[in-house]
């Protein structure tokens, strides 16, 4: 093996070690979704090492560690949906200020299975232009799923300042956008809604402490990049079952 390939292969080896250390540690917490991914990310990279290493009993040790990480992935993945099916689960997703990555497909698409036709959206702040841009580009991200969206139903406050006109005019002008793709868009508005969270028809429940509005206003709004922008601060999103779907 040339010296470059054995740095590779040490470097795969710390990644893996890492990796695996990192999902026993979730794993001992209880946070079993992350522990999974951990999981999961760590199998990869040891398999990796065994494909690239020619130690044969280098390859032994890793292929029973693989194998003892493959059983406890399987059983905590097995957890999982049962606690899907009996209405427990429930998710936590901590985004860290600046963080990237957390584009609404990143965050939602596991929850959007091909039965969502219909879903709610509860944010007092689809106000100003970024937020009415974030808001469509969540309703694209529906039409273009997986799902067969047929009903978004939104419930807001009104701006009450000078940026009313402008509010009311971007709502309706998305409202006709998605008409035009067979997808109802009933809006409504309540001067004491305070709570921020997304349900889907399926039984799933998003709560989000900033809403949609979690990323950093980009200089162009009508930018490829901008929902990979980094958070504007740290939020914290719970997923869960709702019982009234």
């Amino acid at each position: 093996m040339s010296r470059t390939g054995g740095d590779s292969t040490a470097a795969l080896e710390r990644a893996g070690a890492e990796t695996v250390k990192r999902a026993v540690e979730l794993d001992i917490a209880s946070r079993f979704q992350e522990s999974l991914v951990c999981y999961q990310e760590g199998i990869d990279l040891l398999l990796q090492v065994v494909k690239a290493t020619k130690d044969e009993a280098k390859k032994h040790r890793y292929r029973q560690k693989i194998s003892e990480y493959m059983t406890r992935a399987e059983d905590i993945k097995k957890h999982i949906e049962k606690e899907k099916q009996d209405g427990k689960y429930h998710k936590q997703i901590r985004i860290e200020e600046n963080a990237t990555g957390f584009s609404y497909e990143k965050v939602f698409q596991e929850y959007l299975s091909e039965i969502v036709s219909e879903v709610w959206v509860e944010d007092p702040y689809i106000r100003s232009v970024h937020q009415l841009y974030n808001f469509l580009r969540f309703c694209e991200m529906l039409v273009k799923g997986p799902c067969k969206v047929k009903t978004i139903h939104l419930l807001t406050s009104y701006d009450e300042g000078s940026g009313k006109s402008q509010q009311v005019t971007g709502l309706d002008e998305i409202q006709q956008s998605l008409r035009n793709y067979g997808v109802t868009l009933n809006i409504a508005f309540s001067s004491s809604i305070h709570d921020r969270e997304i349900r889907f028809n399926n039984g799933w429940m998003i709560k989000i402490g900033r809403g949609l509005d979690y990323f950093k206003r980009p200089q162009l709004y009508f930018s490829y990049t901008m929902t990979e922008f980094g958070a504007v601060t740290w939020i914290q999103m719970s997923c869960f079952p709702w019982k009234d779907h």
